[in-house]
């Protein structure tokens, strides 16, 4: 259910005269025949639940491999300190992206958006934004429903999968949708949204996945990282009126092909890329001994 293209939440929305996220919020209503105060109670919840993620965040904890933890807190107090070249919103931003990939290694609760490997993204980018521009949260919770929708018509029209599409397909989308949610927080009109969704996109079209050891930390925390700073990117060039030459949905297209002629060593089975260079073998042999170590 749901768009088919963001052409047609667009001329739905066009048709209705409401904006698009609206025309998401109320598909979703149509769909699971709710009411506008549960649709909006239902996203809520999910708010707050990266709000929690992100306070709830344990800068001592490492994951079982060891390859995770303890980054985002070095990065917050590196940002606090004033070093960070990149300022103070787009430091957090990193921060954040980095505590939430981390907190995914570590087993707590993250929210999938689209997918727990690109969990960082979308948060990193929405509670900064609230925080430094004290947006009320009915709007980021409006951003959502177009966060959602977009990632509802990449799911439908390409993937969202690593293991069929590639980090293109999970930290892609997030950036995409994050784009096109941050954009349409900021007032753009509709062709500014969907410029920037696309901008995402094509930034990150071919992007592997290639995690050492199978698992969901190396690179895929530091790929979140460069899908939100990318996002808050492309949001900025759209709200500029540069504009998107192939419109959104071709770029959706294009990202499903490039998933389809990816070599499957390279979409999410740690045969070939990074998780094949000398450290990640060491990495995958020393995870198989941990594993076959008998547990008290």
């Amino acid at each position: 259910m749901g768009f088919i293209s963001m052409a047609d939440m667009e001329k739905a929305a066009a048709a209705a005269g409401i904006p698009l996220w609206k025309a998401v919020m109320e598909e979703d209503m149509k769909e699971r025949s709710v009411s506008m105060q549960e649709t909006m109670d239902k996203m809520r919840e999910r708010y707050h639940a990266m709000k929690h993620a992100d306070e709830d965040y344990e800068q001592n904890l490492k994951s079982f491999s060891g390859l995770s933890g303890g980054d985002g807190a070095n990065m917050h107090r590196f940002v606090r300190e004033g070093e960070a070249v990149s300022g103070g919103f787009m430091g957090m931003v990193v921060t954040r992206a980095l505590k939430m990939g981390e907190s995914n290694a570590c087993m707590k609760r993250i929210v999938a958006a689209p997918t727990a490997g690109a969990c960082g993204v979308v948060p990193a980018v929405f509670l900064t934004y609230e925080q430094f521009y004290r947006i009320p949260e009915r709007t980021m919770i409006e951003g959502l429903f177009m966060a959602a929708g977009a990632g509802q018509v990449i799911a439908r029209r390409a993937s969202i999968s690593g293991a069929q599409g590639g980090c293109q397909a999970e930290v892609g989308t997030a950036s995409a949708m994050c784009a096109a949610a941050l954009t349409s927080i900021r007032g753009g009109s509709n062709e500014q949204i969907l410029s920037a969704g696309a901008f995402a996109m094509k930034s990150l079209l071919g992007l592997v996945c290639d995690p050492l050891g199978g698992l969901v930390e190396i690179p895929c925390i530091r790929r979140n990282v460069a899908g939100a700073v990318s996002a808050v990117a492309c949001s900025d060039m759209a709200m500029a009126g540069i504009l998107t030459r192939v419109p959104f949905d071709e770029v959706i297209d294009a990202m499903g092909e490039i998933g389809e002629m990816m070599p499957g060593g390279l979409k999410e089975t740690s045969q070939a890329g990074l998780a094949v260079t000398e450290t990640g073998k060491r990495v995958a042999l020393d995870l198989a001994q941990r594993n076959q170590t008998p547990q008290c």
